[in-house]
């Protein structure tokens, strides 16, 4: 399988996760906030299984420990930092337009394929070195 489809694939699984992880949090909690933990929720369990994703099926970086795994997870938060933005701006903008969760979570999904065409770039030449 190519790079560009394996990414856009643990890319796929990672957003399931990620809206899986939404909607299952405001199932869970529906008082106030209850949109925006969910989607702090999905940012976390979307975040980590695409760390993982990428670090041994994209880059096949290998680290020497749990202290350097920490340290790379900490770049890789950091350079996630600017698709994040994107990511929940876009979120956010079709919560606030359309007012419905199918929109919102299509807002989530454009958001979140733009974040990790950025990401990608961004780890390559940062963190996965």
């Amino acid at each position: 399988m190519s790079l560009v489809l394996k990414y856009a694939f643990f890319a796929v699984i990672a957003t399931i996760i990620n809206i899986g992880t939404q909607e299952i949090s405001v199932q869970a909690y529906t008082d106030i906030y209850s949109i925006e933990l969910s989607i702090l929720a999905g940012t976390f369990t979307g975040l980590l299984s695409k760390y993982i994703l990428d670090k041994k099926y994209i880059f096949a970086y290998e680290t020497r420990s749990l202290a350097h795994d920490t340290q790379k997870f900490i770049i890789y938060t950091s350079m996630g930092i600017i698709t994040t933005i994107i990511f929940w701006g876009t979120e956010y903008g079709f919560h606030y337009l359309f007012g419905t969760k199918e929109m919102r979570y299509a807002g989530g999904v454009l958001g979140l394929a733009i974040g990790y065409w950025l990401k990608y770039n961004l780890d390559k030449k940062y963190v996965f070195i």
